[in-house]
């Protein structure tokens, strides 16, 4: 177990890091949203989804998107209730506004697997984010036909509203307006994800950023990523900081915080939650 001192020690020199800085990009995880209190599992699961766990039999929501689900009402049933709690609703704790708050006055930008658009409704400057594997709040075509997202925000919530025992009424099925055919969630599944403008409006922006920075004194700010998709943040953080001796790689991972040895005098790890570490870092 760390000490005291040990974590003092270190919180100290990524606050330093924060501030001595050219420019921070943060790595943003799933550990950060279950940090902010989007847990899908548990009591916060039983509370908005125990019909469908008694009916399904899944015990997470993250189970309750992959159930192949009778009817098209049955599954829309279950994914406006899923959006609706979790895009559409506030996370419980302010772990978002807290990050923003370190950062909101520095060269920063955000790499992120999160669906849920935390970061923009907190705030964080949508031209320096890239949400990498779709949002919550975006249907597309299942097809698709053609690449184009479309924002669901009156459509979820006219869903959510009107279900009864799990079931959405048969006309409020979306359907894409181009070719008829039933729409789906935007997120990254199979290969049918559609990237649309936005997405390579936000990667090219992404590329701007790594580009000028690749060489300069960066932060590269790992927070919540586990081994799902470690090609996307965690393993570029690491090449990039193996590449720059001015780097600083820091990792926020309760379990999952490591670094290989070839940086690890670049490397701050950090076996803790992310919004306490956050809150002792703004008490600096």
């Amino acid at each position: 177990m760390i000490s005291t001192q040990e974590y003092s020690e270190k919180i100290k020199k990524l606050k330093c890091a924060i501030e001595d800085s050219d420019a921070i990009l943060i790595g943003a995880g799933a550990g950060l949203s279950t940090s902010a209190g989007y847990l899908y599992t548990g009591s916060r699961f039983r509370e908005n989804f125990g019909d469908f766990e008694k009916k399904y039999g899944f015990h997470d929501m993250y189970s309750g998107g992959f159930y192949p689900y009778k009817t098209s009402e049955d599954k829309w049933g279950f994914w406006s209730r899923y959006v609706m709690i979790n895009r559409y609703t506030d996370a419980p704790k302010k772990v978002y506004s807290d990050l923003l708050d370190l950062v909101k006055d520095k060269n920063y930008f955000v790499l992120t697997t999160n669906v849920d658009h935390c970061f923009q409704k907190e705030g964080f400057d949508k031209s320096r984010l890239f949400y990498t594997q779709g949002d919550y709040g975006l249907f597309q075509c299942s097809l698709p036909c053609h690449d184009k997202t479309y924002d669901n925000e009156a459509q979820i919530k006219e869903m959510h509203n009107r279900q009864k025992e799990g079931k959405i009424p048969s006309e409020l099925i979306p359907h894409c307006p181009v070719c008829g055919r039933e729409m789906s969630m935007n997120l990254r599944a199979d290969d049918t994800f559609v990237q649309d403008e936005g997405w390579y409006l936000a990667s090219a922006r992404y590329s701007d950023f790594l580009q000028k920075y690749k060489n300069g004194k960066i932060l590269l700010w790992e927070l919540g990523v586990g081994g799902n998709t470690p090609g996307i943040i965690k393993y570029p953080f690491w090449r990039m900081a193996y590449a720059n001796p001015k780097a600083t790689y820091c990792s926020v991972n309760y379990g999952e915080a490591a670094a290989p040895k070839e940086i690890e005098a670049q490397s701050i790890l950090f076996d803790e939650d992310i919004g306490k570490l956050l809150k002792d870092l703004i008490s600096l």
